[in-house]
């Protein structure tokens, strides 16, 4: 929680452990560790009671026999990495991002709430939360005001007592991110309350401006919001920072921005390190093989940002942006014990990782593993409905082309869709999105996924409804049925034999694998696609965003084919 109350005995423990009436759990002695209030490396000795940092200085504590004395002579200690912008439901689920982001160094998130939110009542989402925080690893919350698509019951979901509720938990942190900020400008008093709601609690708003202009920037600051993670260029860095923006640079698997923009802030001489912040932004599986806050770290170093700014744009700045200082970012009394022991100042991954006073990694070698939680409050996937013939009928005059992995237009359909069959001498293939309780269906072409792809469905999508994907309708049907059997995941399948399969059991949107699991899983995937003609980025975030409104231009939605630019649906949902 961002100001937990320790137990009035656990308190008088940890004066006791000052007066030396009391030992430590754990000393780590001979320390060279950053203080991000000097900054500049101290030396010292760090005493750790249970999850505290109860003493960073040059005193030596009361050693009992159950102390653990390690002695970090040679080595380079830096707070545990903040995340402060993490979707950790990309495939993986949170606790499976966290226990191997945690190796990594990185054990704290700021975490989004959308998938939670659309999927459980408060209630079942919040013992989701407080079972999470009982692991040793630490997560905080932004809520969101607005489901980035257009849904059917998007009013009965966010109402000013969900969302209030959410703002009133003191481990949210934050609202948005404002995907929905058009209609925050164009006069939604609802979103602008529930930003003031937040400001009254004091959490930040984080806004969602690609390619925003200055005016826009404007206004938006004066509706609220305090930061943006989506400046793709130095100048508009610079634009966000003169209007007192908090900014966050990107390095995903979709926008890998970081070494660029890091390398022109660098060369321009900004001296802003200390105003910015870094994220990974919700990354697909195997962009993690080369790690999370602590990739980032390292692209920083690379890039010639000095390591003391490099290590406190993962840690301090983070902290202080979101005013938690009193507890993360710094290696002080008082705060939690989350650390990281380097042995080189010039490489980020740490050989041992202290989180909430457990050693997750020691000399190399991880040793701990998070527990698991149990994800039984998540609603399974039990889809209790058939297709049939009439649920594949594709005669629209229109559809929906791929200009990248995420970014769609509307093109002429000129192809005969009364066969079975589509040619994969062309990119054009059948696509619909059913309802998860089939109760509605919206069916077009899309032009651009894969010109050899036969069957394909998908669970993982922005709402849970489901997607299929195909020039062939048979093939298309047998992969909803596997699909069906396996409660969730995303299936290929071709002449009707099942070519990949990705398990996604938890609500059908989340594996249970551990990520050393599932990203040969997820690199299988795409391989499949690839060698179909999937030739843009990241299918998986293709899947994520097909249904998402904040992108241009035409989008697949609960209420039918959208058009973006002028807000209306263009083709309304089948009801079945």
């Amino acid at each position: 929680m961002v100001n937990p109350l320790w137990k009035n005995n656990e308190i008088r423990q940890q004066m006791k452990v000052i007066t030396k009436e009391a030992s430590p759990d754990l000393v780590l002695t001979n320390a060279t560790y950053l203080h991000g209030i000097f900054k500049k490396w101290m030396t010292g000795n760090i005493w750790i009671k249970d999850d505290r940092i109860v003493y960073a200085g040059q005193e030596m504590p009361n050693i009992g026999k159950d102390t653990e004395v390690a002695d970090m002579t040679g080595k380079f200690i830096v707070p545990g990495y903040i995340e402060p912008h993490v979707h950790p439901y990309q495939l993986y689920n949170p606790q499976t991002f966290a226990d191997y982001a945690a190796q990594g160094g990185t054990t704290t998130f700021l975490s989004d709430n959308l998938t939670l939110f659309l999927a459980l009542e408060n209630e079942k989402a919040f013992s989701l939360l407080d079972e999470l925080r009982k692991l040793p690893f630490n997560y905080y919350w932004w809520t969101r005001f607005d489901s980035q698509t257009e849904m059917n019951n998007e009013d009965h979901l966010f109402t000013s007592k969900s969302v209030g509720e959410w703002l009133d938990r003191p481990d949210v942190l934050l609202g948005g991110e404002l995907t929905g900020w058009p209609k925050l400008m164009a006069g939604d008093d609802q979103m602008l309350y529930w930003i003031q709601k937040a400001k009254l609690g004091l959490k930040k708003i984080e806004g969602h401006f690609p390619g925003a202009s200055e005016k826009t920037l404007a206004r938006m600051r004066l509706l609220g919001a305090d930061g943006d993670h989506e400046a793709m260029t130095v100048d508009e860095v610079e634009m966000r920072l003169l209007h007192g923006y908090g900014v966050t640079l990107r390095h995903s698997s979709i926008r890998p921005d970081l070494p660029s923009l890091l390398k022109g802030i660098v060369e321009r001489e900004l001296n802003v390190f200390d105003k910015l912040m870094m994220t990974t932004d919700g990354s697909t599986p195997g962009f993690h093989q080369d790690g999370v806050m602590d990739l980032c770290i390292q692209i920083a170093l690379d890039a010639g940002v000095p390591p003391i700014d490099a290590y406190m744009m993962a840690s301090y700045n983070v902290a202080r942006y979101y005013n938690v200082t009193n507890l993360h970012g710094l290696i002080a009394t008082g705060r939690m014990a989350n650390l990281n022991i380097l042995d080189d100042i010039e490489n980020p991954v740490p050989s041992g990782v202290i989180s909430k006073g457990v050693w997750l990694k020691k000399n190399g070698e991880k040793v701990y593993t998070l527990p698991t939680i149990d994800w039984s409050v998540m609603p399974d996937l039990d889809m209790k409905f058939d297709l049939t013939e009439d649920d594949f009928q594709f005669s629209m005059p229109f559809g929906i082309e791929m200009v990248n992995d995420v970014i769609t237009k509307p093109y002429s359909v000129n192809v005969d869709t009364h066969d079975g069959n589509l040619s994969k001498a062309h990119d054009e293939s059948f696509m619909m999105l059913v309802d998860r309780h089939g109760k509605w269906r919206v069916n077009t072409l899309i032009k651009g996924f894969a010109a050899g792809v036969s069957g394909f469905a998908s669970s993982y999508t922005n709402t849970g409804d489901i997607i299929l994907i195909g020039k062939s309708r048979r093939d298309m049907w047998a992969a909803f049925e596997e699909l069906k059997r396996i409660k969730g995941g995303i299936v290929l399948i071709e002449d009707g034999e099942n070519v990949c399969t990705l398990p996604l059991p938890i609500g059908g949107g989340m594996s249970d694998l551990p990520m050393e699991q599932l990203i040969p899983q997820e690199a299988a995937l795409k391989e499949a696609l690839k060698e179909r003609g999937y030739k843009h980025g990241d299918a998986v975030y293709t899947l994520l965003f097909l249904q998402a409104t904040h992108l241009p231009y035409v989008r697949i939605t609960q209420k039918g084919i959208y058009d973006v630019m002028n807000k209306k649906i263009l083709f309304p949902a089948f009801m079945r």
